[in-house]
């Protein structure tokens, strides 16, 4: 992750330069910017009236300025009709829709020039709300994962528990979990003198794991506010996900090996226009939904059908999209494939058993999206009844798999055993402690053999789950698998402070 951006920029430092006199600044948006007097070194046109209109958007808070009264406020008129009295003065203006502006006024041009909007603050009553995805927030940070990417949203509300608005983020946006605390720190950092209140709920699919510090105008000189204590991260209770996905790369590599199909004269696999029609409508809504991450995706059975034929019919080589595709239905939360009547009564565990994408022979990444779908059927009620009976079958599937060196599929196999142990944590009394001591062991497994830092970390959480499974459990499962041996093993491969911090919570758990 290379930049975390805030829509109002923070001046860290300035320095100036003894030889001419030039001004340096260094900011929050990671740009340093020279100021001279010297119209020789001025930047061109372009890049002056972009800066100009960057100026103009960015967004003050009303706290780094103090109370004011927007009814004693001059209109606009004042810009035209007035002069400042001293290079730098600031003026506020109402404007004609009620928003406030600020201007500065400049000696050399002899004009006021706008430096940005007012905004309330956030939290309090009153306080100016943004609305993103048809909701109001009292922030929505813009976060810079990757150049050339355009930057993903992360609203927020000061009510909010800034370490649950971090997990939710990187659960939505598969993003590397390490970076929490980062995440965590920026939105703190960006709202001081906010309440921060009580931690709320997880939500759905949201993913509790993963230093960036920043100060907003008019933070210096004022105490810093308390960062919130990082929330114990086991045992975990929400269902995971990996369900976001490029839909219109899917679309178009469909549509590609559907053309070679028809080129190499198998039109009876290839999709006929009605099915390159449901495809194209599927995707439309699925489209349409990951830009309303709360609301239900009501996909057409045709969709679903296009993907089963795909899967179950096409060569393996090109099956690969199809699975992509059935891995995000998976997820969805209205007439999704769980609970979709299939030909014979076959479950989509069935299906994919019988597409053989769990043979030797399969593409690992075919493979690896299977078993992501299969743990995206814990999102849903209907899903959870078929994983929680096809456990037998899932468990054989895997069985070949779980000493894998595949990073993604490894990740893959231990977010599905998190499911099913966050599934036996919700069965209270009916827990079946056979399917926890298997789950158990495997994981352990996973630990003493995996290298990679996420995987290595989900299935510490996996083990941590299951071991709040009461303290008959606990006994058993000491004496069962050595956790000692692979807690230290998992503190020697994972440098990084999440999974000393996990290991930590497990041996408490076990003292």
């Amino acid at each position: 992750m290379q930049t975390i951006t805030h829509p109002a920029i923070s001046v860290w430092s300035v320095a100036s330069c003894s030889q001419n006199g030039d001004i340096v600044t260094g900011a929050s948006d990671r740009i340093v910017r020279i100021f001279t007097r010297s119209k020789d070194r001025h930047a061109d046109d372009a890049v002056l009236q972009a800066y100009d209109e960057s100026v103009k958007a960015s967004a003050i808070p009303q706290q780094s300025i103090g109370d004011i009264n927007k009814h004693d406020l001059p209109g606009p008129e004042f810009l035209q009709q007035k002069s400042g009295t001293k290079e730098g003065q600031v003026q506020m203006i109402r404007e004609s829709d009620g928003s406030v502006t600020a201007h500065q006024w400049s000696t050399a041009a002899n004009q006021w020039v706008s430096v940005g909007t007012v905004v309330d603050s956030a939290g309090g009553s009153g306080g100016r709300k943004i609305t993103y995805n048809d909701k109001d927030y009292d922030y929505v940070f813009d976060i810079d994962i990757k150049d050339g990417a355009p930057p993903l949203k992360l609203p927020y509300n000061a009510t909010q528990n800034p370490y649950e608005v971090a997990r939710k983020f990187i659960a939505d946006n598969e993003l590397p979990l390490d970076y929490l605390d980062q995440i965590a720190n920026f939105i703190v950092q960006n709202t001081q003198g906010t309440a921060i209140g009580q931690q709320q709920a997880g939500l759905p699919g949201s993913d509790p794991w993963g230093t960036e510090s920043r100060y907003r105008p008019g933070d210096i000189g004022s105490a810093p506010s308390q960062p919130p204590s990082r929330p114990k991260t086991l045992p975990q209770t929400q269902y995971l996900s990996i369900a976001t996905a490029q839909y219109k790369t899917i679309e178009k590599k469909i549509q590609e090996f559907n053309q070679q199909l028809l080129a190499d004269g198998r039109k009876d696999l290839s999709l006929n226009p009605s099915g390159l029609e449901a495809l194209a409508a599927t995707v439309k809504q699925l489209e349409g939904a990951s830009s309303k991450p709360d609301s239900s995706i009501p996909v057409l059975p045709e969709g679903i059908d296009v993907v089963i034929k795909i899967i179950t019919s096409w060569p393996a080589d090109k099956r690969l999209p199809g699975y992509d595709l059935l891995r995000v239905l998976a997820a969805a939360s209205e007439t999704t494939v769980a609970h979709t009547s299939f030909q014979d009564g076959q479950t989509i565990v069935q299906i994919l058993a019988s597409s053989e994408v769990f043979s030797p022979e399969a593409p690992i990444n075919s493979t690896m999206l299977a078993v992501r779908t299969l743990a995206n059927l814990f999102m849903n009620s209907d899903g959870r009844t078929i994983m929680d009976g096809e456990w037998d079958t899932v468990h054989t599937l895997l069985q070949p798999f779980l000493s894998t060196t595949n990073r993604n599929l490894v990740v893959a196999i231990a977010t599905l055993y998190i499911n099913y142990a966050v599934l036996l944590l919700a069965g209270g009394d009916n827990t079946d402690t056979g399917r926890a001591m298997t789950l158990l062991e495997e994981l352990v497994g996973i630990i003493s053999s995996v290298k990679d830092a996420e995987a290595l970390y989900r299935s510490l959480v996996g083990v941590g789950t299951l071991l709040a499974l009461g303290d008959e459990f606990r006994a058993k499962a000491q004496t069962a698998v050595d956790l000692e041996k692979a807690l230290k093993k998992a503190e020697k491969t994972g440098v990084e402070p999440r999974v000393k911090n996990v290991v930590k919570e497990i041996r408490d758990e076990l003292s």
